[in-house]
């Protein structure tokens, strides 16, 4: 199977899809539209050539990652806010100033949300485990213990969290679109023309997913934990600071497993996706043809899936703007 190299996320009652230098966020909106926003991809890194070197490559991904798909989650609530405010004629001068007001407190509002999310992150499935693992010092004194118990607690809080936002019904409705979103690449992949009827046929699961991410994440850090326990320090304050500095370590080498799962189909690499597969039972839904359309319009918008299957290696979408916003066009 050749990889498309798309790789995206699902928004509220949406995809966003990424191809290269490109992103598109397709929303259905209430209206029953579907409406395609298409932007240039930057990174808040810039662009710098040790961005690409292993193991940094993917600190970098991970965030550009959240700041993206943060941003593309804040572009899709838009349709869905309550107008409550009566509509107030403004000048163009009132408009461009209101425009540029929201942006700017948008921007703030995204760099807010990413580095609480990091934070949460961290303290949730990587500070919180080592000190309830702690609870058991007062029965025994070995580190490998503890550490053992530390990396279970830390394994039981992800597989909860999961159980536990499957459960909600707004975050199922999002699932439906994470699946729609996984077998509209898995669709193209395997080698058939972009149809509902193909989506629809396709997995649910696919081995690049941000869940298997997230699972290698924690599994690696179960390894490099137990290492840590054998580092001999007395004070509790060392510990936690090691953690933390392991964390960008941690997710370079979990995003390395997940590049080379998504390039490969040999045997023992498959093995190793198998897990975070199974995972994404819990993170995917069955999505419906409305959702297959809407991941449709989102891919066709940054992706030549024909000239992808002709086995061209220019995949693009050329286009004359930077950025684009389709509406009747995109109707489905």
């Amino acid at each position: 199977m050749r990889s498309s190299n798309i790789g995206g996320q699902a928004v509220m009652e949406g995809i966003m899809m990424r191809h290269g230098d490109v992103y598109s966020v397709g929303v259905r909106k209430p209206d029953g539209e579907i409406e395609v926003k298409v932007e240039d991809y930057k990174s808040v890194f810039g662009k710098h050539s040790w961005m690409k070197l292993p193991m940094l490559r993917g600190v970098v991904s991970f965030v550009d990652s959240l700041v993206v798909g943060i941003s593309c989650l804040m572009f899709s609530a838009t349709f869905f806010e309550d107008e409550e405010e009566e509509e107030v004629e403004l000048t163009p001068e009132q408009e461009a100033a209101k425009q540029a007001k929201e942006e700017r407190e948008n921007k703030w509002m995204m760099y807010g949300t990413v580095a609480l999310s990091i934070v949460l992150t961290v303290g949730l499935f990587m500070i919180l485990p080592y000190f309830l693992a702690g609870f058991i010092r007062k029965v025994t004194d070995s580190e490998m213990l503890i550490a053992l118990a530390e990396a279970l607690v830390r394994i039981v809080i992800f597989i909860g969290y999961l159980l536990l936002i499957s459960r909600m019904e707004d975050i199922q409705r999002t699932f439906m679109y994470h699946g729609a979103e996984h077998k509209c690449i898995n669709c193209v992949e395997n080698g058939m023309e972009l149809t509902v009827e193909n989506v629809m046929k396709s997995s649910r699961q696919h081995k690049r997913c941000g869940t298997s991410f997230l699972l290698f994440v924690v599994v690696i850090s179960v390894i490099f934990y137990l290492f840590l326990s054998l580092i001999p320090f007395e004070a509790h304050w060392m510990k936690v600071v090691l953690r933390i500095a392991l964390v960008p370590v941690i997710a370079g080498v979990a995003y390395e497993i997940i590049r080379l799962a998504g390039s490969s189909d040999k045997g023992w690499v498959c093995a190793l996706s198998k897990p975070g597969l199974a995972l994404q039972k819990l993170t995917t839904r069955e999505p419906d043809e409305s959702m297959a359309e809407v991941a449709i319009a989102a891919v066709e918008a940054v992706f030549d899936w024909r000239a992808f299957l002709a086995g061209e290696e220019d995949t693009s979408v050329h286009r004359e703007v930077s950025s684009d916003t389709c509406k009747g066009e995109c109707k489905a």
